[in-house]
């Protein structure tokens, strides 16, 4: 038995002639929105393959091969000794440290700790941004290592002039870390501890 109230419309009643309207509109829609995505970013996107979710690829850290560093070597050179990389500002792009001594050929010279951040001009050399250790201070670097946005070192120096440089005799325990918009250099115990 029919209700009175509610008329019987032909609309309600699905026939194979609305199934396939249906799925040709949806294919449609399907088509077209592929058709207006915009594509994907090149340099900070990679797929993993069917399904696998997009991920972030970092950018590089700087490169100190292409870096001219302030230190006075005359003709010898300079000799990156050792570098390491991290975020050390927060900003989610690293920064290497780099230790850094002319290329003098026996004895231990003064090394210079450097900090390089990627260049203001793309195809630059990256640019050097903070000084941690001088050459001028004639110490040599040792135990050096960036973790959780710190850089950490052994510094080997020298008490008097009278101390021959092959036998540095005041050893630092020493970690920068940048706060405030500058690095802040700690030492010994509290260096250990930060």
């Amino acid at each position: 038995m029919q209700n009175a109230a509610v008329p019987e419309l032909a609309h309600t009643h699905a026939r194979p002639v609305h199934w396939v309207a249906t799925a040709t509109a949806m294919a449609a829609v399907v088509a077209l929105a592929g058709f207006l995505t915009p594509d994907p970013a090149k340099a900070s996107q990679t797929s993993g393959g069917h399904g696998a979710p997009l991920t972030t690829v970092a950018a590089p850290a700087p490169d100190p091969a292409s870096v001219t560093f302030p230190l006075d070597c005359g003709n010898l050179g300079t000799v990156v000794e050792k570098k390491a990389s991290g975020d050390l500002d927060g900003d989610g792009v690293p920064e290497t440290v780099a230790i850094v001594h002319c290329n003098a050929g026996g004895g231990t010279p003064p090394s210079g700790v450097y900090v390089l951040t990627r260049p203001a001009v793309k195809g630059a050399p990256p640019r050097v941004v903070a000084t941690l250790v001088n050459p001028e201070d004639r110490q040599s670097v040792t135990d050096f290592a960036v973790r959780d946005g710190a850089v950490a070192a052994t510094l080997l120096g020298y008490s008097s002039d009278d101390v021959p440089r092959y036998a540095p005799d005041v050893r630092q325990e020493v970690k920068w870390r940048w706060r405030a918009g500058k690095f802040v250099r700690s030492t010994g115990a509290e260096a250990i501890g930060a």
